[in-house]
């Protein structure tokens, strides 16, 4: 089966710390969703020309203006597909806030893993722990 990411995901474990930090929303997302800065907190995306690093993870989902928990370390649970061990990259194209285990290969797409599979269905994320890069042409 090929690895999806539904957008339908839950937490299974938010990483570091009890209590996460929260950041106030510039673009709604759902729980699990990638997140990164650019001109305020939105939806992360790989695409050349629009990139924008993933940063942390959605431990709720919220609207624009909303403050929300976010982790750079959680287990998100609801994908389908995934290999164990396998990396995972933000996606590109309209997948804004969702994964992929294809690394993105558009000269300027953001190429920096974001997190590991531990099974089919479950994602340990490691958001902001790499340097950025991005594909070469």
């Amino acid at each position: 089966m090929a690895f999806a990411d539904s957008g339908v995901r839950s937490i299974v474990n938010s990483g570091k710390g009890s209590t996460p930090p929260k950041i106030t929303l510039a673009e709604a997302c759902k729980v699990g969703d990638v997140l990164g800065y650019s001109s305020g907190w939105k939806l992360a995306l790989a695409t050349a020309g629009s990139v924008v690093q993933g940063r942390l993870v959605a431990l709720k989902g919220g609207a624009i203006g909303d403050e929300i928990p976010v982790s750079p370390c959680p287990v998100v649970d609801g994908y389908t597909g995934g290999t164990p061990g396998n990396p995972v990259y933000v996606d590109e194209g309209t997948n804004k806030g969702c994964i992929t285990e294809t690394v993105p290969s558009t000269a300027s797409d953001a190429t920096t893993p974001v997190g590991m599979m531990l099974s089919a269905t479950q994602c340990q994320f490691d958001v902001g722990g790499r340097a950025d890069s991005v594909a070469s042409s």
